[in-house]
């Protein structure tokens, strides 16, 4: 899971102050970009496999306490850090 660049939030503050002085503006999104993020978080999310996975007790347990200190179901965990790993988000050490 990655960290945010020191440069990322140095920029978020700037422009979280901007927006409080009146600077900026936040724009309505339009209908037609609603529409085409709401099929793109619906192809996303759809969970229309099923798989079975052995672990090991220790594991599921380890990934139980994560999800619960998440807030989360432990099978959205597991959901989620895979789709990490798919989209490269999540990487091996070496």
């Amino acid at each position: 899971m990655s960290k945010t660049k020191p440069t990322d939030e140095a920029e978020e503050k700037e422009l979280m102050a901007a927006l409080e002085r009146g600077d900026i503006e936040l724009e309505k999104p339009s209908r037609k970009l609603l529409s085409d993020l709401r099929r793109a978080s619906e192809k996303t999310f759809k969970k229309d496999q099923r798989i079975n996975v052995r672990l090991s007790s220790h594991d599921l347990l380890g990934i139980q306490r994560k999800a619960v200190m998440k807030g989360i179901p432990y099978q959205t965990l597991i959901s989620g850090l895979i789709h990490q790993f798919v989209e490269g988000e999540l990487v091996e050490k070496k």
